[in-house]
């Protein structure tokens, strides 16, 4: 029995589910979602919760069942709140800005690096040191926060290079004379 999978995905106000078969649509104040939902599984829409049922005892349907109800979650989640990841960077002479729908960043390398900016998601630069990535699709706001960070990763002997807020870098001792 999956203990994430029995729990029913409770709907906010201002958020609006629809269930087609195998198509689960999620829609609020901050857009629309969409997501297909495997054959192993059924989603049912009753009294303001969305519940997720396995439609047999196969070791893919008890995968299915959790994985399903934790993305329906997801998408009511983004589309009610929202999702965000910060990074931080580190480094002498390392900045962000935004310009227009293009990211651009001085990395250290002999030239700019420039990253489009995706549909549905917000980069903002408070900082030159800090981006702020937002979204309602928790796996575009995370691909895209990931993408950003391997530009330049944080190195571990000085500790240059973009990483997540709070992300602990562990640092190695140079080289002895």
């Amino acid at each position: 029995m999956s203990r994430v999978g029995k729990n029913p995905v409770p709907i906010p106000e201002g958020v609006e589910v629809t269930i087609d078969g195998a198509a689960v649509s999620v829609s609020g104040k901050l857009g629309r979602l969409e997501a297909t939902i495997a054959p192993e599984v059924s989603a049912a829409l009753d009294n303001g919760q969305v519940s997720v049922t396995p439609l047999g005892e196969s070791k893919r349907a008890r995968q299915m069942w959790g994985l399903t109800r934790s993305v329906i979650n997801n998408m009511v989640v983004g589309v009610s709140q929202g999702f965000l990841k910060n990074l931080q960077i580190e480094g002498v002479g390392y900045r962000a800005a935004v310009e227009g729908r293009t990211l651009t960043l001085d990395l250290g390398y002999s030239h700019r690096v420039r990253y489009p900016i995706p549909d549905g998601i917000e980069i903002t630069c408070e900082r030159p040191t800090a981006i702020r990535v937002a979204g309602s699709d928790r796996q575009a706001v995370g691909q895209v926060a990931a993408e950003i960070r391997a530009f330049r990763k944080p190195e571990p002997y000085k500790g240059k290079g973009i990483r997540y807020v709070g992300e602990y870098v562990r640092r190695k001792e140079g080289k002895k004379k």
